[in-house]
């Protein structure tokens, strides 16, 4: 399809960042070729990325609008392994299935998938996900390939899919949560609440065992 749209999104870093205040890269792009976004609101693709939309579209280039970040060097999530609760609610928030891990778990993060959007950082409730910086001294499409880009492309269309397919929360319950906690949010909730409730009896029974006699 080569439709304006396309051929914008094309021109994306693909890191399905949203911090554009899209949802994803797609609709970004859409949203640029019907008029109502501008092409500064893509901090990933830094100055370049502007500058291949100015192309495309005809519009002035400009800086990379303030409200929706600055252009800096590409990131990587890391999970500190001994905080992980094994909550799973970063591998549903991570847009190119970047962290692997099961329930109660540890979880770690491929590095060849993160596209350092962040999202995984706010879904993450005991805090155990930083960043790092992946390119010191190279930013935006420099830090960045389109080679890179396809790859997270196809990463996140093949995870829309498969969570478009995803068995309901009732029949995927975990063992120590009610199997009728219907509301998905509900049960993200009684998941990270029983996961946190085992960590801190964990925590409990080691300073107990570390207390002299």
């Amino acid at each position: 399809m080569n439709t304006p749209a396309a051929r914008i999104l094309e021109a994306l870093p693909q890191t399905q960042c949203t911090r554009c205040g899209y949802p994803d890269c797609a609709g970004y792009a859409q949203a640029i070729a019907s008029g109502e976004a501008g092409i500064h609101q893509c901090p990933p693709g830094g100055a370049e990325g502007v500058q291949r939309l100015s192309r495309l579209t005809g519009q002035p280039a400009q800086p990379i609008d303030p409200r929706f970040g600055t252009e800096g060097p590409r990131a990587l999530a890391v999970i500190d392994e001994a905080w992980c609760i094994g909550c799973t609610l970063c591998l549903d928030a991570c847009p190119t299935d970047a962290i692997l891990g099961i329930h109660k778990r540890m979880h770690t993060v491929i590095e060849a998938h993160c596209t350092g959007c962040e999202l995984c950082i706010p879904a993450c409730p005991v805090d155990c996900i930083s960043l790092e910086v992946a390119t010191p001294g190279r930013s935006g499409w420099q830090a960045w390939s389109q080679a890179e880009a396809d790859h997270a492309r196809a990463r996140y269309e093949a995870h829309c899919m498969r969570h478009a397919k995803k068995p309901s929360p009732r029949s995927a319950a975990a063992p120590d949560v009610p199997a009728d906690t219907a509301n998905p949010s509900e049960r993200k909730r009684a998941i990270v609440d029983a996961a946190l409730a085992r960590a801190r009896a964990a925590a409990a029974s080691k300073a107990k065992d570390r207390k002299p006699p």
